[in-house]
């Protein structure tokens, strides 16, 4: 399963973008109004859960200075990635893509796209906060 938010203009630099995305506390402030639980574990891991689902622990498993971070989840029970593609337009304009990638099978891909789907685009439209 692929879902990708649509570009999400951000009036501050590449390199400020990187850096408030990079600093996992950040994430608080991106995640929706139904967030029920939010605790960063460490600098590369973070826990949330949204009121009425369970508790996933996201962490850190790459970063390109500047340009992406990509975060997975720390349990093996649902693979999957939130990929931030961070692109400069100017010196005080970014454009920031959301991608999640997961491999489920098609009874629960059927159950979460909307879910996940509704998240990316809360996360994405919560930019503005940068």
């Amino acid at each position: 399963m692929h879902i990708e938010t649509p570009k999400r203009t951000v009036k501050k630099s590449q390199a400020a973008v990187f850096e408030f995305l990079t600093d996992l506390k950040n994430f608080e402030q991106l995640m929706p109004d139904s967030i029920a639980k939010f605790e960063v574990l460490n600098e590369d891991r973070f826990l949330f859960q949204l009121k009425g689902m369970p508790e996933i622990v996201l962490e850190r498993k790459e970063q390109t200075p500047n340009s992406q971070i990509i975060l997975g989840a720390a349990s093996e029970k649902l693979p999957f990635t939130l990929t931030a593609d961070i692109l400069e337009l100017d010196t005080s304009e970014t454009e920031v893509i959301l991608s999640f990638t997961g491999e489920f099978n098609a009874m629960m891909a059927m159950m979460i796209k909307n879910p996940i789907t509704n998240f990316m685009g809360t996360l994405s439209e919560n930019l503005d906060k940068v």
